[in-house]
């Protein structure tokens, strides 16, 4: 019998659902915004709101909440954490406006025959700061939930 509450379980679920929760959210948006239904975006990446961003401060979060806020395993995942919303919003949005400058200029070069060369770079790479911060305040706010669900009523697995 596995009990998936106060121990690394529950921190690997709240991870896990937080992200995957942000992916629908995401789609949800995207049905609003566009009125089309596209299941691509629920392996995109970029987009309102992060899912790296909620996924990884859903983890760090459950690890607060079990290991203590005060705790060296907490510090860490906190401060990887900050590392991968960091690289979201800096390193992979540059890449994305790169690309989309390079798709243009491959665009006008082969005079909209973009195929020829082998189609076009990826562009929506990362995320505004508004995204991750969304994403971030979404993974909080489910861990904060998903703990106090799973503490106050007992899941387990394989009994």
């Amino acid at each position: 019998m596995i009990t998936i509450a106060n121990n690394s379980y529950e921190v690997i679920v709240i991870g896990i659902l937080a992200a995957f929760f942000a992916q629908v959210i995401k789609f949800l948006i995207f049905i609003i915004k566009s009125r089309k239904i596209n299941f691509k975006i629920f392996t995109t990446t970029g987009g309102m709101p992060s899912s790296h961003s909620a996924g990884v401060m859903g983890l760090s979060t459950a690890v607060g909440l079990i290991a203590g806020f005060d705790s060296l395993i907490f510090a860490v995942a906190i401060g990887f954490s900050l590392v991968t919303m960091y690289d979201a919003t800096g390193i992979r949005r540059a890449a994305g406006k790169t690309a989309a400058c390079l798709n243009r200029m491959m665009d006008d070069f082969y005079n909209h025959d973009v195929k020829a060369v082998g189609g076009k770079l990826k562009e929506l790479l990362g995320h505004t700061p508004f995204e991750v911060i969304m994403g971030a305040l979404f993974g909080v706010i489910f861990a904060f939930y998903m703990h106090q669900y799973l503490t106050t009523h007992i899941i387990t697995l394989f009994e």
